[in-house]
This record gives structure tokens, sequence and C-alpha cells, in this order.
């Protein structure tokens, strides 16, 4: 679970919901279940992590860029992992 007491969502993140049909509380509810993957603490504004989450068994990689100070969380984007690049649990790439 990601120390999120608020999140927005950039206009990247309401694109690619759009174009998937998840409304932003959906994507929220995913967040509370999350599995982190990948840390990418030198990202800015804020440090992001990369997570996996599922709604309705559908599996979504979100990157998240957290504030750790006031603990508001944006919300990048939302994608669906693509089987060619990740191995079948959608934690780990693929070596290329």
């Amino acid at each position: 679970m990601l120390p999120c007491e608020n999140y927005t969502f950039s206009g990247h993140a309401i694109q690619r919901m759009f174009e998937r049909n998840l409304l932003p509380i959906d994507i929220i509810r995913s967040l509370f279940q999350c599995e982190p993957i990948i840390e990418y603490p030198d990202d800015t504004p804020l440090p992001s992590v990369l997570v996996l989450a599922y709604d309705d068994n559908i599996p979504y990689h979100i990157v998240v860029g957290v504030n750790s100070i006031t603990h508001d969380c944006v919300i990048i984007t939302i994608y669906i992992p693509n089987p060619d690049i990740w191995e079948e649990n959608y934690r780990t790439r693929r070596p290329k």
C-alpha cells in the first residue's frame, strides 16, 4: 500500500483511463492493494513508483508520484502490461 492521503491525476493518466473505460475511483481502490515493483527515487518533480494493481482481475501498471512529506500522490500513467515485455507475473521484465 502506498502512503497516500490525497490523489490527483495527471492529464496523461486521465487520457489513458478514458481510453480504457476506467474510473478514478477504480484506480484509487486498486492502489489500496497494489504491489510496488520498481522505485524511481530520482524522478522529478516527485519520486515515483511503478506498482502492479488489479481491477476486475485485469492487471495494470500504474506509475505514482509520491510526496513523502505531504502524502499527496499523483497518478502519472496507467497501462496494461505488455506480455511481450513482462513475465507472466507482471512483476519482472523479460530479457531483451
